[in-house]
């Protein structure tokens, strides 16, 4: 017999502010603090379903249809923190069936493990109950999943104490605060990262001379300052914040031993052209930032989209705009149209395009944070208790 069935999305969060490196490995705590902008999830999200019954003989656990290890140690981590919070269902014996899809490549530096365990979580704790703060459940599962449990700008602050308790997010401001604030996503490569983010930042912390500097002096002042910015809408220092942060976070990288590169010859390409863009106009009119991984996210207010957009497909024409361009199509005309001025032109006319070096070009905004779906959004089987997929 079912007992219950929740269905919940949750969102992908870019961070300005990189988290990288982890003072405690079992419980997730991190050496600095972190602060990200949450992507809307008309674009990127992950989708989660867990139903509850009296007839499961065990949990089970389905990633994009593929069944997945759920006795591995985080996904038993979160669920143990969990049901030991419940304040539903315990009085009765059952197991969960989960299965959770993204629209989006997984493991490929576009943050599936943040918006995959933040939305396990929200959606056990719908199910179980929970009640009180529950991104520091989320970080038990990935560090950055915790800053997915909330829309607009969050933060996740390293906290002091042993336990964790006091690290958490937090967040700076809702998705209303700056709703001119795009994001636009190149997608470099799609492929699966050779260095995880984990294995990445063990090796970091443990042998980057740039470190110990990073989280002690260069962090916390990055922090004070761009959640200033934030506040105030002030995007020519949050631009400059957000790409010397992500410049620093690649370089402690590189003095890794050995050393991490997860950027390419095209992420490179578009820190150049970004850089060579931003002199022109005299100001920072985008400003770009790179997880663990080749992927550009771009932050821009509204008002610059069509020129940047434009510029891309400039530099890195794709075959088909209507598939290619992954944004509001009544944008296309424009992009297309679009005429620079006399400063720029220079920058519209390239001497070389690099054809297929992006997979494609995503255009959206700051968004919100989880959300719960009806029962008819469910992505499982009652009767089979399957994905629906696999049915």
């Amino acid at each position: 017999m079912v007992l219950a069935s929740v269905t919940c999305t949750a969102p992908v969060n870019i961070a300005v502010i990189k988290y990288w490196g982890k003072r405690d490995e079992k419980i997730i705590l991190p050496l600095n603090s972190s602060l990200s902008g949450t992507l809307h999830q008309d674009d990127l999200k992950t989708t989660t379903t867990i139903v509850a019954s009296e007839d499961y003989t065990e949990d089970e656990l389905y990633l994009n249809g593929k069944k997945e290890d759920i006795n591995a140690v985080r996904y038993q981590n979160v669920l143990k923190v969990i049901r030991s919070r419940a304040t539903k269902l315990m009085d009765k014996k059952h197991c969960v069936h989960i299965a959770s899809i993204n629209n989006f490549p997984t493991a490929a530096g576009l943050a599936s493990s943040a918006s995959g365990y933040c939305c396990l979580v929200f959606t056990l704790a719908q199910m179980y109950g929970v009640e009180g703060d529950i991104s520091a459940i989320a970080r038990l599962g990935s560090g950055s999943a915790c800053r997915s449990m909330y829309g607009g700008f969050v933060k996740w602050e390293m906290g002091t104490k042993d336990d964790g308790s006091d690290s958490i997010a937090i967040q700076v401001q809702p998705e209303s605060h700056w709703p001119d604030m795009n994001i636009i996503v190149l997608v470099v490569n799609d492929k699966k990262k050779e260095t995880s983010s984990t294995d990445g930042m063990q090796k970091s912390a443990a042998t980057s001379v740039m470190m110990k500097e990073r989280c002690a002096v260069t962090v916390p002042n990055r922090m004070r300052e761009i959640e200033e910015a934030i506040n105030k809408k002030d995007f020519e220092t949050f631009g400059d914040i957000t790409m010397k942060d992500s410049d620093d976070f690649h370089e402690v990288c590189a003095t890794t031993t050995p050393p991490i590169y997860y950027l390419n010859d095209t992420s490179r390409y578009i820190m150049n052209l970004i850089h060579r863009y931003n002199k022109l106009s005299g100001s920072i009119k985008c400003a770009y930032t790179f997880d663990a991984g080749p992927n550009a996210c771009i932050y821009l207010p509204a008002e610059n989209t069509t020129e940047v957009l434009s510029l891309f497909m400039k530099h890195f024409p794709g075959d088909d705009i209507q598939t290619y361009y992954r944004g509001p199509k009544e944008n296309i005309p424009s992009i297309e149209n679009f005429k620079p001025s006399e400063k720029l032109a220079s920058l519209y006319t390239p001497d070389t395009t690099f054809v297929n070096s992006l997979k494609y070009i995503l255009h959206t905004k700051v968004g919100p944070g989880p959300q719960i779906l009806s029962e008819s959004e469910s992505l499982i089987d009652n009767t089979t208790g399957l994905p629906k997929q696999l049915n």
